[in-house]
């Protein structure tokens, strides 16, 4: 029998990490097959270059993922969360993805993602302490 040990840290070697990604990656593609990920960013700058806003997230196993989609106060109000959404979604289908998948505790932007047709699929309460953490896909393509 092997003998192991466990180290708890909150400020892992991002060698370790990336290596505990890389094994991960590894078996689930020898598992399902290879997710094929690509990254994908959009960013919104103003007049000066400065970043207002942007999304964030990848592609693999015909899915998009939005992890982050942030808007800086002044360019709110005015749709960019849906131009964010919509171009991100237009390469997603390029990509040959058939759906896309977001999360959201912030309940202005579930309606924001509402109106983009997303639909809530699960919750959890209480994440954080007082709201609910909404999760959302849409699907892109039809069959």
């Amino acid at each position: 029998m092997n003998t192991f040990s466990l180290t708890l840290t909150d400020n892992p070697e991002p060698e370790r990490l990336k290596a505990l990604g890389d094994n991960l990656m590894d078996f689930n593609d020898a598992d399902v097959g290879s997710a094929q990920r690509r990254l994908l960013a959009i960013f919104i700058d103003d007049e000066a270059g400065a970043l207002k806003g942007g999304l964030y997230g990848q592609t693999g196993w015909g899915w998009l993922y939005v992890q982050w989609l942030w808007l800086d106060q002044d360019a709110r109000g005015q749709g960019m969360a849906g131009q964010l959404l919509a171009k991100a979604e237009v390469e997603a289908r390029a990509r040959g993805c058939h759906s896309a998948h977001i999360d959201t505790f912030n309940p202005l932007a579930l309606k924001v993602y509402l109106r983009a047709g997303y639909e809530v699929f699960g919750v959890l309460e209480d994440f954080p302490q007082g709201r609910t953490r909404s999760f959302l896909k849409k699907r892109l393509m039809t069959d």
